[in-house]
């Protein structure tokens, strides 16, 4: 995030009621994010009185899989902490079959090459690896898009944001719906743009097409169509829709982890020379897509918010912005290690195409199956994800009730 940013737009207008959730992508593995918001409505609804009723956020803004995360939660905050309960429950039925398909035959597996030309093909015709049309009709019945206008109308929100990424124009793009009569001035910055749009599942589908996996998606920008992916590419400043939107405390939390496993070494996705496998490649790369980002962007906006406290009292009393409170949460340990455990899971299609492309890596060697754990959507890698989230929010109980308080 760049500094004038942070100070000519985001710390104008901040309102310290405003409080902002920031989801980030991941694929499976944003049912982190429900653990952490499932263990945080616990923690609130014992505090008793508004804050153990109300439904915390004023703002949500989601990336990716994050975005799908934020929409169900708009449509369901008019159940107050009800609302992240419900979210943890639809992850709990999820399923792959749920999100996309894929079909390879039995024997790809046994072929690295043979796999690659197999999937390729496959890319070739359909503009991706997976068919994520079974996303369309879970999406359609998990949230209804009524239910989150009124949450705007009636004051419940100010604002939902989502954010994609054009093929088109290579422009990061951020759409937003604010009731009629409240929405804040749109922001463009080399890059960057935003635009107010009521969302619609198609916004929802373009922001979660993780590139190659999942087709882009059309939508309409400046007057004329563009083709979408997924909005976690190019994203230099994920923080920024929250703080143009005015949020005067932003909770973010991410997937990323604290140390990448590698590749080198028998398993860990390499091959017999030693080098990386197609698919450990892959994984790499969607880890750098999806998390490279959030962490330097943070610290920017921490270290700049410090500097505002830090000034004299008479200076700050006449500046025309104040600070604003972060707190991130990311996963305490490797997803990849998790995926690992529970590559079994996927669906035999996926795990035969993945398994071909040497992307499971060697049992006990969790390098490899970073790539599966953005296509896990299975009962058990879910409930370690969630349960991960919990845990980890309760060693930050003290600091998470808190920002609210």
């Amino acid at each position: 995030m760049s500094l004038e940013t942070i100070i000519s737009s985001a710390l104008t207008r901040p309102d310290e009621d405003r409080n902002a959730l920031v989801l980030m992508g991941g694929g499976a593995r944003t049912a982190y994010q429900a653990g952490v918001l499932h263990a945080l409505s616990t923690m609130l609804s014992l505090q008793g009185g508004a804050a153990g009723e109300r439904f915390p956020f004023n703002i949500l803004v989601g990336t990716s899989a994050g975005a799908l995360n934020a929409a169900f939660l708009a449509s369901r905050a008019g159940e107050g902490l009800q609302a992240f309960a419900q979210l943890a429950a639809f992850w709990t039925t999820l399923r792959s079959s749920h999100v996309y398909k894929l079909k390879v035959p039995a024997w790809i597996r046994s072929s690295r090459i043979a796999a690659a030309l197999f999937l390729s093909q496959q890319v070739r015709a359909q503009q991706a690896l997976l068919d994520n049309t079974p996303l369309v009709d879970t999406l359609h019945r998990a949230i209804s898009l009524g239910r989150i206008e009124q949450a705007l109308q009636d004051r419940t929100l100010r604002a939902v944001a989502v954010t994609a990424s054009s093929y088109s124009s290579g422009v990061h793009w951020t759409f937003c719906q604010m009731a009629a009569g409240r929405q804040s001035d749109l922001w463009s910055r080399p890059g960057r743009r935003a635009e107010f749009q009521p969302i619609t599942i198609e916004h929802l589908m373009a922001s979660s097409a993780i590139p190659f996996l999942f087709p882009a998606t059309p939508l309409w920008v400046d007057g004329h169509p563009e083709f979408f992916g997924d909005g976690s590419m190019r994203q230099s400043s994920p923080l920024s829709p929250a703080l143009h939107l005015g949020a005067g405390k932003v909770l973010v939390i991410g997937v990323g982890q604290p140390e990448r496993a590698g590749f080198v070494g028998g398993g860990n996705g390499a091959n017999v020379t030693g080098r990386p496998s197609l698919g450990a490649i892959a994984g790499h790369a969607m880890a750098s897509v999806f998390q490279d980002t959030l962490q330097a962007d943070v610290e920017q906006a921490q270290r700049v918010s410090k500097t505002v406290r830090q000034m004299p009292r008479e200076i700050a009393a006449i500046m025309p912005y104040r600070p604003v409170d972060i707190l991130a949460i990311a996963p305490s340990q490797s997803l990849d290690a998790l995926a690992q455990a529970h590559a079994s899971e996927l669906p035999a299609a996926t795990y035969n195409a993945l398994a071909g492309l040497g992307a499971l890596g060697a049992k006990g060697s969790p390098g490899g199956a970073a790539l599966a754990s953005y296509l896990l959507f299975e009962p058990g890698f879910v409930k370690a994800l969630m349960a991960l989230g919990e845990r980890d929010a309760y060693a930050r109980k003290d600091e998470l009730i808190a920002f609210f308080m």
